[in-house]
């Protein structure tokens, strides 16, 4: 047990560096909440007048009855997987590398998943019936349609919230202690209550040891069974080109690419901005570079192997959407996503000196998510597009109220982890000790 650190073991430089974010606020930084603020403004104005006036006011009409709140709730969980894969998994196999990224990705997790529940009021015509989703008895005795999607959704984001903010908040205890230590004003007081006692003994150090062995497994079980329920909701409906055994594991696979490329974003992002080129070095994103291009060699199989399916088995349905794909409407996009998610990844991280490039990563990271948005939109509207009878054939884009809101969200989940990194050391201060001692002794 003597390796472990404590508390009040003295490591100034550690402590001065990670608690720094914490301490000194720029204008630059009041400047860009501020920017934020805006945006989030605008997007809560739109969905008020949406709740107002009807969800006529997007352009959500027969047969396309879900458009781009669909699509962004799928890519918004799937991005909340980056935390579970990188932390839990490399928490594992026990990857030493792994210390100073899990907390930034973590974090990504929770606001993620925050962002996430919002899609489901949006898509909601009457939001304020939300309550009818909560299995609870009343007078009528009506309880939820079990099968519904809607329920498995939010079911499945209401555990794996829970699941994953106890799975941060154990590795944050010691941190909290620390700030209790070393912060005054009023956010003493707020880390002196989360830090529910926390002094450093040995015994409070194996339970938290116990706690975290017991969770990690647990929340990396829950991450999959999580988007593999999102994969249901479409393999599960007899929608051409949706009817698939493929889904869950696709829906995972992808939701864990775009999870990393949004890690590598937020790590030079921050490396940036609080100078941490002494923690978060050129091995990390060399490392997670090397994840990004697994993931898109896993991904571009499966993709490749769904089209090649829906071609040979040349069901007329399917091959309508297919066509629509490869060389009708949603040519364009199709082929630009192809393009973001696929070839410029392959064509850059195959490359050992462009994975030791942390800019280039971080613009690949921008390409990919980029891609894997218009990816989820095109899942969802070409086969909606397509119903089995060609007279009902329609086109959809998203209105300008959803646009509005879809930035708004966007604004607000920056906001959110703009305001989080004040609050929480964005590296994990008591586990980077443990890094630095353990390299010493070997």
């Amino acid at each position: 047990m003597t390796d472990r650190p404590t508390v009040w073991e003295e490591m100034p430089k550690i402590n001065r560096d990670l608690l720094s974010p914490l301490q000194t606020t720029t204008w630059t930084y009041y400047l860009w909440v501020g920017v934020l603020s805006c945006f989030v403004a605008a997007g809560a104005g739109a969905w008020t007048y949406q709740i107002q006036t009807g969800i006529g006011q997007t352009d959500l009409h027969h047969p396309i009855f879900w458009g781009s709140y669909i699509a962004s709730f799928v890519f918004w969980i799937g991005v909340s997987h980056s935390g579970t894969f990188i932390s839990g998994v490399l928490r594992l196999t026990n990857a030493e590398w792994r210390r100073p990224i899990t907390r930034i990705a973590e974090l990504m997790t929770v606001v993620a998943l925050l962002v996430t529940a919002l899609f489901v009021f949006y898509h909601l015509g009457r939001v304020w019936r939300f309550y009818y989703l909560i299995p609870y008895p009343n007078q009528r005795e009506l309880w939820p349609n079990f099968r519904s999607p809607l329920m498995w959704d939010a079911t499945a984001i209401f555990t794996y919230a829970t699941a994953s903010t106890i799975y941060i908040y154990l590795p944050l205890i010691p941190d909290f202690a620390l700030a209790r230590d070393r912060i005054h004003g009023w956010r003493k007081t707020v880390y002196r209550w989360l830090a529910i006692g926390w002094h450093g003994s040995q015994a409070q150090w194996r339970t938290l040891e116990m706690a975290i062995r017991i969770i990690t497994p647990l929340i990396v079980m829950v991450m999959i069974s999580v988007h593999s329920i999102v994969g249901f909701d479409f393999s599960m409906a007899l929608v051409p080109a949706w009817h698939s055994t493929i889904f869950a594991p696709y829906f995972v696979v992808g939701a864990v690419h775009s999870g990393l490329a949004m890690v590598l974003i937020g790590l030079y992002v921050l490396r940036k901005v609080y100078h941490l080129q002494n923690y978060v070095r050129t091995e990390h994103f060399e490392k997670l570079g090397k994840l990004l291009l697994v993931t898109t060699l896993v991904l571009a199989y499966m993709y490749f192997a769904e089209q090649l399916t829906i071609w040979y088995g040349k069901v007329p349905d399917h091959i309508a959407v297919q066509n629509s794909l490869l060389y009708g409407a949603y040519a364009v996009p199709f082929w630009f996503m192809v393009s973001c998610i696929y070839v410029v990844p392959l064509l850059t991280l195959v490359w050992p000196r462009f994975r030791q490039w942390p800019v280039g990563l971080m613009m690949v990271g921008l390409i990919i998510n980029l891609g894997m948005y218009i990816e989820r939109m095109l899942i969802i509207v070409p086969p909606l597009a397509h119903p089995r009878l060609s007279f009902q054939w329609d086109e959809y884009f998203p209105s300008l109220i959803e646009l509005a809101i879809l930035v708004g969200t966007l604004a607000l989940a920056l906001l959110l982890y703009s305001l989080a990194v004040k609050f929480v050391p964005v590296i994990s201060i008591w586990e980077e000790k443990l890094g630095k001692k353990h390299a010493q002794e070997h």
